[in-house]
């Protein structure tokens, strides 16, 4: 095998493959290297650089070449790397702020032989600058979460603010699936980062509801934003991950979301109040009320009233019990059967609305359908029924009866807006039976 030395090839290489402008000069100032940076930022080939004297003429105004040439050949009597600033010219007379970092060259016997200078344009070093700093800042003092995820998905750098929202430390997300620490969600974000990974960020930001697994599947709702990570170092961009920007607007949500089911419930009291208007019957006005309340907010409804002694309940109108329909009335006057703690005759004694769940009773374990119709069952309430809400009746100072609101499987529980709401509803359907004995 034929050998040969390499060193000239080698450093004629490394001189042209780095990112900065880099000259060197002998011990009398002249030019021996300049490599293509340099080339690029100042257009002076190294035909034309190499073997001039300083820069004088050519690469620097004459008022400012000497002050260049003395201070880079200080260097050599200089311990260490001198960082310095210099306006230079380039090849079609433009001035170029540059950043040049300088240190002697030992020569053999050890003595300085010369001065090496790596420069660059300013407004890239500063740029370079700002990048770092802001990375900095992003990842300590942002007032939003910034999660970098690698190309498996999983937390390489996790900020301040994101460890916060997500109850956990910084280290402890490092590494980890995103699906140990997120619960409901997870999958629509790891698809969100997979197709940013292979087909780049989406124009707008997007909100995702998601669970924390450690606060027991608590939901928050993130406007997040994705960036592509990409290598600069290879020809073609090599996705090296995604960014993760977001910010935690969830009482934001809430309050809109709230906002709008007021407005909406609102809307719908003001339409039962010009219907009703045109009702001729008590009974009539009363389901009314009824039936605007049910939109959206209960799937079946309920209207007892007491007997004249106040003993009793007796159904005066409900909703179909096999599906959806509207309220109408009950003929026949029978009693209702409720059991002793039964929440509806709970609201007559409390004169208040009182909720009741399914889920309250059954535990952590899932409940069988059969299970569930036998709860409801034993409250006289259609099969089905997970989530019941009595409010009570009440006009000038005494008690009619009972208005109930059901709801089935797979709605969430009363609340205590809802249960403000049924009793505004309540309000209305007491005043219009209140009429009936005055027209009696």
């Amino acid at each position: 095998m034929q050998s040969f030395d390499a060193t000239p090839q080698l450093l004629a290489a490394l001189l042209d493959g780095m990112e900065a402008g880099l000259c060197a000069f002998d011990r009398d100032g002249v030019i021996t290297h300049w490599n293509t940076e340099a080339v690029r930022i100042l257009g002076w080939t190294p035909e034309e650089a190499v073997g001039r004297k300083g820069f004088a003429g050519w690469a620097a105004r004459t008022a400012d070449a000497e002050e260049v040439r003395s201070r880079l050949l200080a260097v050599m009597d200089a311990a260490g790397r001198q960082v310095h600033e210099f306006a230079l010219l380039t090849k079609d007379g433009r001035r170029v702020l540059v950043r040049t970092q300088s240190a002697a060259v030992q020569g053999a016997d050890g003595r300085p032989a010369g001065v090496y200078c790596a420069f660059s344009e300013v407004h890239a070093q500063i740029d370079l600058e700002r990048s770092i700093a802001l990375s900095e800042a992003l990842f300590d003092d942002a007032s939003s979460g910034v999660v970098l995820v690698d190309a498996d998905l999983r937390p390489v750098v996790v900020n301040a603010y994101a460890a916060r929202v997500l109850h956990t430390s910084r280290d402890a997300l490092l590494g980890r699936p995103l699906g140990d620490f997120l619960d409901q969600g997870v999958e629509e974000l790891e698809s969100a980062m997979q197709h940013v990974l292979a087909e780049g960020a989406p124009p707008v930001p997007s909100e995702l509801w998601v669970g924390l697994r450690e606060e027991g599947g608590t939901r928050c709702c993130w406007r997040s934003s994705f960036v592509r990570l990409g290598s600069p170092l290879g020809e073609e961009p090599v996705p090296l991950g995604v960014g993760w920007l977001f910010h935690d607007i969830t009482d934001a949500k809430v309050a809109e979301r709230e906002a709008a089911v007021l407005r909406f419930r609102s809307n719908q009291l003001q339409r039962a109040a010009r219907a009703v208007a045109e009702c001729r019957e008590p009974m009539e006005a009363a389901t009314c009320y009824v039936d605007f309340a049910l939109a959206g907010f209960a799937e079946n409804a309920l209207l007892d009233v007491l007997t004249a002694d106040g003993t009793r309940l007796v159904r005066a109108a409900a909703t179909p019990s096999g599906g959806s329909g509207p309220c109408l009335p009950v003929a026949g006057g029978i009693p209702v059967r409720y059991g002793e703690g039964h929440p509806a005759l709970q609201a007559v004694a409390r004169t208040g609305a009182v909720r009741a769940s399914f889920g309250a009773l059954a535990g952590s374990e899932p409940a069988s359908r059969a299970q569930i119709d036998a709860w409801s069952a034993a409250r006289r309430w259609p099969d089905g029924t997970v989530h019941g809400l009595c409010a009570v009746l009440r006009s000038r100072g005494r008690t009619l009866g009972t208005l109930t609101f059901l709801r089935g499987m797979g709605r969430r529980p009363f609340d205590r807006v809802d249960a403000a709401f049924a009793e505004d509803v309540a309000l209305r359907v007491a005043a219009a039976l209140d009429l009936a004995p005055r027209e009696r």
